[in-house]
Order: C-alpha cells, then structure tokens, then sequence
C-alpha cells in the first residue's frame, strides 16, 4: 500500500504524511528529506549553489528511483514537473492532491527561499500557484481540500478516505 501526497508548498504534505502515516499503521518517507540526506545539504542550498535545473533533475531522478511499499509519500512541491517521475509514483500507489486556496497559502507561507521552493527569477507564488495547480489535477487520484485552518478536520478527512482506500485494496 502506497499513498503519494503531491501539492504546494504550505499544503501540509510532511505534516499530514506523518500523522496519517501513524495513524493507518505505514511508514512515512519524505521526498525532500531524501534528496537532503542523499546529497547531505538542503534543498535552498542546492537551488541557490547549483541552480533550479540542477535541482530538477536531482528530484527527478531521487522519485525515480523510489522503491516504496507500506508507506505515505509525501513529495516536494515540484513533483509535478517530471511526468516519467509521476507516472513512476502512479504505478506504485494512489496520488492524493492536497489542495490549498492561493489565499490559504499566501497567509501559510513565509519566505519561499528558505523553504526550497523551484521558482524561477521574478516569478511569483501566484504565477507558481497558477502554473502548477492544473499538473496537480491532472496526476491527482483524489483530492482534498485543505484551505483553512482547522488541520486536524482535513488530517481526519484524509485519513477517512486514505483508510476506505486501503480496505477497498485490500479486499
């Protein structure tokens, strides 16, 4: 049973992945904390020492290579960019879309470059919002909306349908 959270930064994709992954009995693996332990520096650091490209293509290949069974995924926002990437995690498991207002997230976000966030010169959160949000659609399995503030309604949504999900497969 694989589950893969894809979704902007902000959406809740590591907080939500470890308390739903506690809570249906699997492991929680981070995509971005694999690139770091990998690489041995952070993600800010790549992306401003290395250049996004090099970034891109690092990710990439890490959710390529990916091997996962018994675990919640929860992927860097960026994701979405490489479809031999996505369509690799789409085999594996069920592609749960952490959806977020730009409202929601403009307040949730604080200073995009310390947080690693793939945006290129002079782009904005909206322009990368904008961008982004029809790839989440298109590889999304399901979608949850996550807008707001009340985290533990939605982490319990997700789980509601993450465990109708794991009980469907299972039978």
């Amino acid at each position: 049973m694989v589950f893969i959270l894809i979704g902007m930064p902000g959406s809740g994709k590591s907080c939500m992945g470890k308390a739903v992954s506690k809570k249906l009995g699997l492991r929680h693996l981070d995509a971005d904390r694999v690139i770091e332990q990998r690489t041995g520096r952070k993600l800010c650091d790549i992306i401003a020492e290395d250049g996004i490209e090099a970034f891109k293509k690092l990710e990439s290949e890490t959710l390529r290579s990916l091997k996962l069974n018994n675990v919640v995924l929860s992927t860097g926002g960026s994701a979405i960019y490489y479809p031999e990437a996505m369509e690799h995690l789409k085999s594996l498991g069920t592609v749960f879309y952490l959806y977020c207002s730009y409202e929601v997230l403009e307040e949730r976000l604080g200073d995009l470059t310390k947080r690693g966030v793939v945006l290129k010169e002079g782009q904005t959160l909206k322009d990368l919002y904008d961008e982004r949000v029809p790839l989440y659609e298109k590889y999304a399995d399901i979608t949850v909306d996550c807008s707001g503030t009340d985290y533990n309604k939605y982490r319990e949504r997700l789980i509601s349908v993450m465990s109708y999900v794991k009980d469907f497969a299972e039978k």
